[in-house]
């Protein structure tokens, strides 16, 4: 039992790492919204309590290199079996 919690905080762990470190050399502005709360997602803090909280995601991307950004976020998103609703226009 006691294995599986550090399973799960490895994951989460290795999901806010990832997310925060796909969304670091992006121009864009790239928001978290969940639960009626936004956050930076270069913002590993800020992340971290936002992630740990929710299990419903969505992302707002604005910016000069937005359509690569919202692909890379999505596809972390996925890769962690978790659901995000991207700004697609």
């Amino acid at each position: 039992m006691r294995g599986e919690k550090m399973d799960i905080s490895h994951t989460f762990a290795r999901l806010v790492v990832e997310l925060n470190k796909t969304a670091q050399p992006f121009q864009s502005s790239i928001v978290l919204k969940t639960n009626n709360r936004s956050i930076d997602v270069k913002s590993i803090l800020g992340l971290t309590s936002i992630v740990l909280q929710s299990n419903k995601f969505e992302l707002e991307i604005y910016g000069p290199d937005e359509e690569k950004a919202k692909k890379e976020m999505a596809a972390v998103f996925h890769k962690f079996h978790l659901p995000v609703k991207v700004n697609y226009q």
